[in-house]
Formats: C-alpha cells, structure tokens, sequence
C-alpha cells in the first residue's frame, strides 16, 4: 500500500484551501489556562501557529497536550485566557469546519466498511451525496488504501485502520489538520508514506499540527516545534533554531590533562570530560582539523574525533521533567 498518487489521482483532487484572511494565525492561544478540580493542567499557555506551516507540538505525558487539543476543538472550555482557529473563537461552528482530527486513541464503528466510514464523515461535515461519492476513492487512494474501501474496519489491521483514520481526517478538505500520533501504528515504509502525506498537505496550503512521540519523525516534517511541560511552553520556534547552531565535538586521547584542556580551549568549550574523552562545545564543525592539529602537536595520541549534532530528543531531555497523563 502506498500514500502516493499518481498524476491522474493528482489531478482530481480539487485544491483543499479557502481563502483565508490574510495575517490571521491558523491557531492561536493567548493566557490559556484550564483547572480541574484545584488542579491546573494549563498555565497561561501561549503559541500561534502560522497558516500552512507543520508545527510540531511536543510535551511528556501530563503536560497538557490533549488538554490543549480539547479546548481548540471546542470540547473544554478554558478556564481562563482564549483560543482561535483563522480568527474564529475556538469552538465556534465555523472554525470546528475548517479542521480535520485524528486522535491518539480513536474508535471508528467496525461494522462500516472504508467507504461507509468516510461517507458517513462526510455527511457529519455536510458534504452533498455526489461530494461524498466524488472524493471517497482518491481519500481512500491518499491513504494508500486503494481497493481496499469496500472492506469492513473489523477486518483491517492495525496499520490499515491508521490510515483510513487519516483519510476521514483529510476527508472534508480542510484548512488545519490535528494529527495525534498519526504514525503510532505504522511500519517504517508506512511512517515514511506519512511523511510525504503531510508534505502534499502542506504543499496545498494546509496547516498541520503534528503530536508524536517519535521525535526523529518530528524532524522530518516539522517548520516549526513548540514545547511544552507541565501546562507551559518551555520553548517553541522553527526546528533549525531550537537545536541551535551550536554542536558538540567527541575527542578521545590517550590522556587528559591540564596542558591539553588549555590547547583546547582556544578553539572550543570543553564541555565535560569523561575518562579519556573530551566534549568540546563549538559554533562551527569547521574548527575540526584545528583541533585535530592542536591534540597531534601536543604530544597525546589522537584515537577518535567526532562532532555531534544535538537532536530534538536531545533537547526535548533537556527541557522537561516528565509526568503522567
């Protein structure tokens, strides 16, 4: 099964965008904050997603993620501070419209076949007769699932029933689309024929919000992350700077000593020492060969060096603590 089209199923899907106004952030949450019970899940949460873009929203169990989710698609209400979706009260009949939703956890009618789930979505979403009939084989061919639609969910497998997930999602065309964990059941060959479905997406004009667990695939497809911990965003921006310029250099030497820490240092921080290893913190990978010298020059044996690029596994570590849903 396969996610890609073919030019001719590519040239039947009509373009998935309205025109939206322009500025409006596709979500937008200002001061939110949500309270169950004495307890605060949200404390004044703020992020704005721009139209178009793939925004990655990352966070430990507990952090308020779902929380989060919930309030944009209108089933909590805040306790405080506000959200919208292209300008419109998150909640509101329109905005609920204008977005598509997979869920982490979803259960779909198994006694429907492909087709009948996605028409019965369809008919949710007020599309006519003919709109369902229309769009339900390339739907079903996007997910890689073609030929498939006439069979009952009760028989798909896991992966299969992923993907008509992601079909009732898109279904409706519309202009945001909130994946939870949209590659949790997935091979590899399935995670990447995901991957290319949120670059078709984006490729239209779509926004996607994309929840997972699997940080390497977040870096694929990602313009932008935020990241949240405890109800608060501890840090957001595009990919490329919240990893930072900044690498990490591994040098492992026959020995560390207080001369070879004072030859290293005019090219890099050393940033920790293990046994006979040094790792060095440098703006540029470039400064390499200098050290390279520097260590040879020196007298010590020179057995590895290594950089390191930090990843957003890295950096997600870094930033929180961990909780429980």
């Amino acid at each position: 099964m396969s996610l890609t089209l073919s030019a001719e199923q590519a040239g039947r899907i009509e373009p998935l965008v309205a025109v939206l106004p322009v500025g409006v952030p596709a979500i937008e949450t200002v001061g939110l904050r949500k309270a169950y019970r004495g307890s605060v899940v949200l404390h004044d949460l703020s992020l704005s997603v721009a139209p178009g873009e793939v925004f990655g929203f990352l966070g430990p169990n507990g952090a308020g993620k779902t929380t989060t989710v919930k309030i944009l698609m209108g089933l909590v209400r805040p306790t405080a501070g506000t959200a919208s979706i292209f300008g419109l009260p998150a909640g509101d009949r329109e905005a609920r419209r204008r977005v598509g939703y997979l869920p982490e956890n979803f259960r779909f009618h198994d006694w429907l076949t492909g087709a009948g789930l996605l028409d019965f979505h369809g008919r949710l979403a007020g599309l006519s007769a003919e709109e369902r009939r229309s769009r339900i084989p390339d739907a079903i061919a996007r997910v890689g699932l073609a030929g498939r639609g006439d069979e009952r969910i009760r028989t798909y497998s896991k992966g299969m029933t992923q993907r008509i997930g992601l079909a009732q999602a898109i279904f409706h065309r519309p202009d945001l689309v909130l994946l939870d964990e949209p590659t949790s059941a997935l091979d590899p060959v399935g995670r990447r024929e995901v991957r290319d479905l949120i670059h078709s997406l984006r490729d239209d004009g779509i926004t996607v919000v994309l929840n997972s667990h699997l940080l390497s695939e977040v870096e694929l497809v990602c313009d932008r992350v935020a990241i949240i911990d405890h109800g608060r965003v501890v840090r957001s921006g595009p990919l490329a700077d919240l990893l930072g310029a900044t690498t990490t250099i591994r040098v492992t030497v026959d020995r560390v000593d207080c001369e070879l820490r004072t030859a290293l240092n005019r090219y890099a921080d050393v940033l920790a020492v293990e046994d006979a290893t040094v790792t060095l913190g440098v703006s540029d990978v470039e400064v390499a060969p200098l050290i390279a010298d520097a260590v040879v020059r020196g007298g010590y044996q020179l057995y590895g060096l290594a950089p390191v690029h930090r990843s957003l596994e890295d950096v997600f570590m870094d930033l929180v603590e961990g909780g429980e849903e």
